[in-house]
C-alpha cells in the first residue's frame, strides 16, 4: 500500500490495483464495493455455460459480480471506475456490458455535471427564486449551488429526485429536461427539504446537465441498494 497525492492511496486487492480515498468517508457515492468471490470449491462448473473446470479449462472470477466462469465466458477486460480499478479488469459478458455503459457516464456525463448549469432555484415553499449555478463537486459527493447565496446538498442525503420535462418544439414532439425537484435531509435535520430547479439562461446547457444528473441518480440509487 502506497500513498499518493490528493488524498488517495494505491491498494492491491485480489482483483487488481485500485486508487481509493485515504479516508473511506470521502468515497464517491457512485462507487461500488468489491464483491466477495464465490469460493473455488463451490463452483466446479462455469456459472454461465456449465463447462466443467479441470487442468485445461481454468476458472476465472468476474471482478464485478464475483462469480466463476470459464475463459470463454469471462475473457473481456473492461474499465471499472465504480470500483476504482486503475486498469481494465476481467469481467463476465453480462457485467462487461454494464461496465461499458458506465464508462460512458464517467467519460462524458461527469464532465457535464462538474461544469455545471444555470437554474432558477427555490427552496421548499418559498415564493422567491434565485438564479444559481449548480454543479457537482470534484469529489462527486456534493451539489454546489452558487448565486447571491451559496449552499450545498450532499448526494448521499438525497431521498428522491424527479427530472421535469417539456416539449423542445412549439408544436410538441420530442421532450427535453426542463427542471428538477429534489428532496433531501440537511445535516442535523430529520425533516426533508425540497429543492426546485428550472432551467435558466442557456437552456441547452442546463438541460444537458439535468439529463446527466438523471443518469447519475440511477448509479446513486444502485450504490445505496448494494
Amino acid at each position: 500500500m502506497s500513498a499518493v497525492p490528493d488524498g488517495k492511496k494505491l491498494v492491491r486487492s485480489p482483483s487488481g490495483l485500485r486508487m481509493v480515498p485515504e479516508n473511506g468517508a470521502f468515497t464517491s457515492p457512485f462507487s461500488l464495493d468489491e464483491p466477495q468471490w464465490v469460493p473455488d470449491k463451490e463452483c466446479p462448473r462455469c456459472m454461465q455455460c456449465d463447462t466443467k473446470f479441470d487442468f485445461i479449462t481454468r476458472k476465472h472470477h468476474c471482478r464485478r459480480c464475483g462469480r466463476c466462469f470459464c475463459d470463454k465466458c469471462c475473457s473481456q477486460k473492461v474499465a471499472l471506475p465504480r470500483m476504482c480499478f486503475v486498469d481494465p479488469v476481467r469481467q463476465c459478458s453480462e457485467c462487461s456490458l454494464i461496465s461499458q455503459k458506465e464508462v460512458e457516464f464517467y467519460d462524458k456525463q461527469l464532465k457535464v455535471l462538474t461544469a455545471g448549469g444555470t437554474f432558477l432555484v427555490k427552496v421548499d415553499s418559498s415564493e422567491k427564486s434565485e438564479t444559481m449555478v449548480c454543479r457537482l463537486s470534484n469529489n462527486q459527493r456534493y451539489l454546489f449551488l452558487d448565486g447571491e447565496s451559496h449552499f450545498e446538498v450532499e448526494l448521499s442525503r438525497i431521498s428522491t429526485m424527479q427530472v421535469l420535462t417539456e416539449s423542445s418544439t412549439p408544436g410538441g414532439g420530442s421532450l427535453r429536461a426542463s427542471g428538477m425537484v429534489l428532496q433531501y435531509k440537511p445535516p442535523g435535520s430529520l425533516n426533508l427539504q425540497e429543492l426546485h430547479m428550472e432551467t435558466a439562461d442557456d437552456k441547452r446547457v442546463a438541460s444537458a446537465w439535468l439529463t446527466a444528473m438523471h443518469k447519475a441518480a440511477k448509479l446513486l440509487y444502485e450504490s445505496k441498494d448494494q
